[in-house]
């Protein structure tokens, strides 16, 4: 569903990828994000984002703002409720900044991605075939990514839920986390493997994530604790990031457990071949 969503929606971008403006505009007396919207949308601002902070404060996301624009939607605001309101704490960025950091974040996933591949392959080596580790570390990190960006698309669709710089700390975090999960179960792998090396690999494989899935799940549960309590009661510049986290860790737990050590003995078994020959037969029969 999300990889769908990605296709036909993509992402709903923030000022930080597509250039804008952010503003705060504080009302003393209680107004509806609804109205604050219309008003904008009378201006011409049909794009403009509205969101409460929970503070009596509206974060209004548009379109680079000048001083006059700035002077035009006090007026309105003030024609509308009956008083002027603040409008503070401009934020601008470029759109020329902003593809820079756009480029700059897919750089930095693949060099994490790079390093975490060369270092499971490194730490691995006394086994026969460490370069598998790390491969399928990364296909279970590439499937989180995937889940927390199809997950955001989805909700950009439906709630105009935007990403921003906080959004790709919050994937970078999640990385980090999704690999120190599977590399738990995978270190249990080794020292197994090293103990009874004539066992069948898909034996040791279930009897390692056996003895590591209650520290996974105890370590995640406890962490999302803390992450839903700073949902519910944190700023709303922390929402994101700390959703961003909190998909990342029940994903990361669920690919440490359920995808990542699979992989291994799928491939160890010849699978990915089997799967090969019946999705391309024509092609091995040309081959053979």
């Amino acid at each position: 569903i999300g990889i769908i969503s990605l296709i036909v929606s993509g992402l709903n971008l923030g000022i930080e990828f597509t250039g804008g403006e952010q503003v705060t505009v504080k009302v003393e007396r209680e107004v509806d994000q609804g109205e604050l919207r219309d008003v904008l949308a009378g201006l011409g601002y049909t794009d403009a984002i509205v969101q409460g902070t929970g503070h009596g404060d509206y974060m209004v996301t548009t379109t680079l703002l000048s001083d006059e624009d700035v002077a035009q939607i006090r007026q309105a605001l003030s024609a509308r409720f009956g008083e002027e309101p603040d409008i503070t704490d401009p934020y601008a960025i470029s759109g020329s900044v902003a593809r820079e950091i756009a480029a700059d974040a897919s750089i930095a996933v693949f060099v994490a991605a790079i390093g975490i591949l060369l270092y499971v392959t490194w730490a691995f080596r006394r086994l026969l075939k460490p370069f598998r580790f790390g491969v399928c570390a990364i296909i279970a990190l590439l499937h989180d990514v995937i889940v927390v960006l199809g997950v955001f698309s989805i909700l950009g669709a439906l709630f105009h839920i935007q990403i921003d710089a906080m959004f790709i700390t919050g994937v970078l975090t999640v990385i980090g986390y999704s690999v120190n999960d599977t590399i738990v179960v995978f270190d249990r792998i080794r020292e197994n493997m090293l103990k009874s090396p004539g066992t069948p690999l898909k034996t040791t494989v279930n009897s390692s994530i056996m003895e590591t899935i209650g520290r996974s799940i105890n370590t995640s549960m406890t962490t999302l604790f803390v992450l839903l309590a700073l949902l519910l009661l944190g700023g709303v510049t922390l929402q994101n990031f700390i959703l961003v986290l909190i998909i990342g860790v029940v994903t990361g737990t669920y690919s440490s457990i359920c995808i990542a050590s699979q992989l291994l003995v799928i491939w160890e078994e010849g699978a990915f071949g089997r799967l090969f020959r019946r999705v391309f037969p024509k092609r091995v029969a040309a081959r053979g």
